[in-house]
């Protein structure tokens, strides 16, 4: 997979959630619109500051999340 360089995890930034280029706008926001249906000049639109390169990471971001497993580790 390609390095994101537009998403970011800062604790001090929305809890830690990942986020679009530190800003104040999530990755989850941002595939809730994408779900309910808006377009994505729509989002665009709406927020101004996002370019369409954000878009595609975060998907690209979701899509790596839900390929990730979690495997319990061992007690000792």
């Amino acid at each position: 997979m390609k390095e994101l360089k537009r998403i970011t995890l800062d604790p001090n930034v929305m809890g830690g959630k990942a986020c679009i280029r530190g800003l104040r706008v999530t990755v989850a926001m941002v595939l809730g619109l994408l779900a309910a249906g808006r377009s994505r000049e729509e989002i665009l639109k709406a927020y101004p500051y996002l370019e369409p390169g954000d878009l595609d990471e975060a998907l690209s971001y979701a899509a790596w999340r839900v390929e990730e497993r979690e495997v319990p580790l061992a007690v000792a």
